[in-house]
């Protein structure tokens, strides 16, 4: 649900920033994040989709939005960049993935700063990447422009994991599902109930009531494509990411959200993992080279600086 119409820059930033001070510490377990082979498999294959197939392999790249270092760790561990800026608006996020940083035995730099404003020189990098940001930042035509600057001529902007006005109405459906069945799943599984109130998101399950408020856009592809052709860029590629794998994971999200993390047993996990990763490949080899961008819960989106 994006934020109110009438919601200011500083406060969507404001609650941004709390909400992710808070999810931080969790976060990595809460969303399967890892930081292994699966891990560079899937970063490098999502922002594989965004370059329309090439394979990536960049010098000195910046995230914006960074989090917890999903994706810069993952393809600093698997060669597919050289050097890594982490930003984010979230000190927590930052320090999560400093932590997971010192833990895989990487070299990164972090900034607390928002995108709207960057602190680099222009033509500072050689990708400026970020995954689930976008529909974070308030001014979008003005960060299209930020990354345009701090980009070297010829450089490539990537974004994936954008959702889709579509998609975002479509996740309602299994998240409403996911919480009826919600009872009788921890019946079958002997799962004690989270504390919380049952039904809600696993950010609200941790006591944290912002989420209504951190997301500013759902995009149309054309609209979200359009703010990189304002600021400059060319060859802007655009795609749609995960349908069936979203719907089903949304189902999943929901009734987990209901219990107990701990008390989750872990051959359902690993069953709930593989199954999600099965529709995940069904999307990526049927339904994604053949429907159109907007019926995806996902985009992604490349484009290149001139010169």
């Amino acid at each position: 649900m994006p934020a109110a119409p009438d919601a200011t820059s500083d406060h969507i930033k404001d609650v941004n920033t709390r909400y992710h001070d808070v999810a931080a510490e969790s976060y990595d377990a809460k969303w399967g994040i890892d930081f292994g082979e699966i891990g560079f498999e899937q970063v490098s294959g999502k922002l594989s989709k965004a370059l329309d197939g090439a394979e990536p392999h960049f010098g000195d790249a910046l995230e914006i939005g960074s989090g917890t270092g999903y994706f810069s760790l993952n393809l600093l561990r698997g060669g597919a960049i050289s050097s890594a800026t982490c930003t984010d608006i979230s000190p927590g996020m930052l320090s999560a993935l400093q932590a997971n940083a010192a833990r895989l035995g990487l070299e990164v730099e972090t900034v607390e700063t928002e995108a709207e404003q960057l602190p680099f020189e222009d033509e500072s990098f050689d990708l400026v990447l970020g995954h689930a940001v976008l529909h974070h930042i308030p001014d979008l035509d003005r960060a299209a422009s930020e990354f345009l600057r701090v980009l070297r001529p010829g450089g490539t902007v990537a974004f994936c994991g954008e959702p889709s006005a579509y998609g975002d109405r479509l996740a309602a459906v299994p998240k409403r599902v996911g919480r009826l069945i919600a009872p009788l799943w921890r019946a079958a599984l002997r799962a004690p109930k989270a504390n919380g109130v049952e039904g809600e998101t696993p950010e609200e399950v941790a006591g944290h009531r912002l989420e209504s408020e951190v997301d500013v856009h759902a995009f149309d592809p054309t609209a979200l494509g359009a703010f990189f052709d304002r600021a400059g860029f060319d060859d802007v590629y655009l795609r749609g990411e995960e349908l069936v794998a979203n719907v089903y994971g949304w189902g999943l999200r929901s009734v987990e959200a209901t219990a107990e993390p701990d008390g989750v047993p872990i051959a359902w996990r690993k069953f709930a993992f593989r199954s999600y990763l099965a529709l995940q490949k069904l999307d990526t080899s049927v339904l994604e080279p053949r429907l159109p961008p907007q019926l995806f819960y996902n985009l992604v989106l490349s484009a290149r600086k001139p010169g």
